[in-house]
This record gives structure tokens, C-alpha cells and sequence, in this order.
């Protein structure tokens, strides 16, 4: 079995030249925290550096969001920004080529660097880059996924948190709000993603309950579990806990919790179920995240792959007063 728990995320706003360095320096310091060896915290710094520098040139009210890989190792660098996007991606990805007469190797040094690369850009929507950094010996990713878990603006821990499982073809995923924010927020969260990964293949009822018997003595929380295989999604959750299922189509199905919190006063755990096309992304998150998103989204959100619609999401519609979490789960291999 492939599982992790929630990889917090650093968040770097990139508003000043400055912001380069310190962004190297983060990515850097968190490869080297996550044990990855040799030249990877020196290449992670790289890729950090290369993508602010990019933003810094080129575009405007950009971040940075560095974290451990949600599933599979290694560390994820992702780039947003709400610049006016590139004319030709092919042509912004070829050594030498600079708009700003740079020697231009940013974005192309950035994918020969990157064990996983992707990257997306136009008017309305801006660029967004992925960069996976990832060791030989790391385990296989699977299919699509992305997260970002971030706290609240002056907290050092989220209270949010998730966690991910996956065996069989069959995913399962935990995402989790603590009541509130700072550190018993977190100590909740951390406690149901160490339950969550005892036994993630039960049934999700029983998975919720025994979430509700860990957190009798915290302050409690809302949570999500959310099952992915063969095609079908399996929704349970209790509180203010989101799930969305879209595709390029439009936005197909939204659930959220049922009333109670985890902890305190657990109803009846309830399953809710929705096949999955071929080219469907669930995404998952607490409030956050502004639900209002999914009222208007443009076509090229829709079209997004996981890890690049958690961070749009993310840059776009988080309440900063609070803790926000975004999982995103792309089609599974076995469903193509």
C-alpha cells in the first residue's frame, strides 16, 4: 500500500526580487528535511529559484507553494501567478529564449530538472507550473493527484489536514478540519490522519467512526472520506467539508457533510455515490477555500490537471483568516 499524511505547505509569495532567494533557500531546506539525498535539496533550490525568477520577469501577484509530494515521494514546487499568460508555451520552454534579454533557460532548466512537469498558461487564468522533484528510489506516484494544505495567516500550524491511500487500484483519501485553527486545531487533524491510515481500506461509516472515537478528547472536527475506483466515487462526510466532481464539461455533482462534528455529535455516517467519466476530478476541501468558486468556473479551470487545480484554487479563493485544504484526485489509471 502507497500512503501518506497531509505534506504541509509553504507558501512564499513572490512580490519582490528578494523573494527568489528566499524561495531557493525554502525548497532547498525542505528536500534536505524530507531526506532527500545528494544533488535533489541543491536541484530543489533550482527549480524554486528558476520559477520565482519567472514570476519576478514576467507576471504579477505570484507564489510559490512548496511541499512534500502528496503521494509517492519526493517534493512538489508549484508556481501560480495572475499574469497576462504566454503567447507560446512550446516557444517560453525552449533554452535561450528570454523576453526580458535574460540568457532565457528558466522554465526549460525547470523541466529538465523536474521528474514530473507540467504547466499551463493564458489571458484570465495566468501560469501555473507543477514541478516534481523525485529521488530513483521514490515509490511510483499513480494516477493524478494534487494537494495544498495551508494555515491561517499568522498560525505556524494548520488545523486542516488529509491523508491518502492506495492499493488495488483503489484510492482513498481523508481530508479533515479541526475545529477552529492554530494548534489544538492541529493536534485534532494530525490524530485523525494517524487513525485514517490504521485501517483506510474499511468501510467509510466505519472509517468516520472510528475518527469520531480518536477525538473525543479534542475540540473536534469536520471530515471528508472519499473513495475513488473503477470508475465510481464513494462520498461520506460530517460538517463543512466539500467534494466537487468536474470535467471540462462543467461542474457535475457537489457534496458536503452531513450536520454533527467528529469528536462530538456523530450522526449516522451515510455514503453518497457518483459514477466518474473518463476525464472527472474530484476535488475535496474545507471552508477555506471559497465554495463560491464553482458557480462561474472558466473553461480553462475545468481542463486543469489535479495538482494544478489545487493551486489555482488555492491562489484564487482562499480565506486567508483560516486553515485551507485542497485535494484533487484525477482519473486513476485503472479507470483509463
Amino acid at each position: 500500500m502507497n500512503s501518506s499524511v497531509a505534506a504541509r505547505t509553504l507558501h512564499i509569495a513572490i512580490d519582490h526580487p528578494s523573494a527568489v532567494q528566499s524561495a531557493a533557500d525554502h525548497a532547498r531546506s525542505l528536500a534536505s528535511a524530507c531526506a532527500m539525498k545528494g544533488v535533489l535539496p541543491d536541484q530543489a533550490a533550482v527549480l524554486a529559484s528558476e520559477l520565482a525568477s519567472n514570476i519576478v520577469k514576467h507576471a504579477r501577484n505570484g507564489a510559490l507553494f512548496v511541499h512534500r509530494a502528496p503521494l509517492g515521494g519526493g517534493l512538489d514546487v508549484l508556481a501560480v501567478d495572475t499574469g497576462p499568460g504566454m503567447a507560446d508555451i512550446g516557444l517560453s520552454l525552449t533554452d535561450g529564449y528570454s523576453t526580458t534579454r535574460t540568457m532565457g533557460a528558466g522554465l526549460g532548466a525547470a523541466r529538465r530538472i523536474a521528474t514530473d512537469f507540467a504547466i499551463r498558461s493564458e489571458a484570465g487564468l495566468g501560469t501555473l507550473v507543477h514541478a516534481r522533484l523525485a529521488g530513483p528510489d521514490a515509490p511510483p506516484r499513480g494516477g493524478a493527484l494534487g494537494a495544498l494544505c495551508l494555515p491561517a495567516d499568522g498560525e505556524d500550524a494548520s488545523g486542516d489536514g488529509y491523508a491518502v491511500a492506495e492499493a488495488s487500484g483503489v484510492r482513498t483519501a481523508l481530508v479533515i478540519d479541526g475545529l477552529g485553527h492554530g494548534p489544538e486545531a492541529a493536534m485534532a487533524a494530525q490524530r485523525a490522519e494517524r487513525t485514517f491510515l490504521v485501517d483506510p481500506a474499511a468501510p467509510l461509516a466505519d472509517i468516520l467512526t472510528a475518527l469520531h472515537k480518536a477525538l473525543r478528547h479534542t475540540r473536534g472536527a469536520a471530515a471528508a472520506a472519499l473513495r475513488i475506483a473503477a470508475g465510481r466515487a464513494e462520498f461520506c462526510g460530517v460538517g463543512n467539508v466539500r467534494a466537487v466532481a468536474l470535467s471540462p464539461e462543467g461542474v457535475h455533482h457537489q457534496f458536503t457533510g452531513q450536520a454533527g462534528i467528529i469528536g462530538y455529535t456523530l450522526p449516522k455516517p451515510r455514503s453518497r455515490f457518483v459514477d466518474l467519466s473518463e476525464h472527472t476530478t474530484v476535488a475535496v476541501h474545507t471552508d477555506g477555500i471559497d465554495h463560491r468558486w464553482t458557480q462561474a468556473p472558466t473553461p480553462a479551470r475545468l481542463t486543469l490537471p489535479p495538482a494544478l487545480l489545487a493551486a489555482s484554487l488555492t491562489h484564487t479563493h482562499r480565506r486567508r483568516r483560516d486553515d485551507a485544504t485542497v485535494l484533487a484526485l484525477g482519473p486513476h489509471m485503472g479507470m483509463r
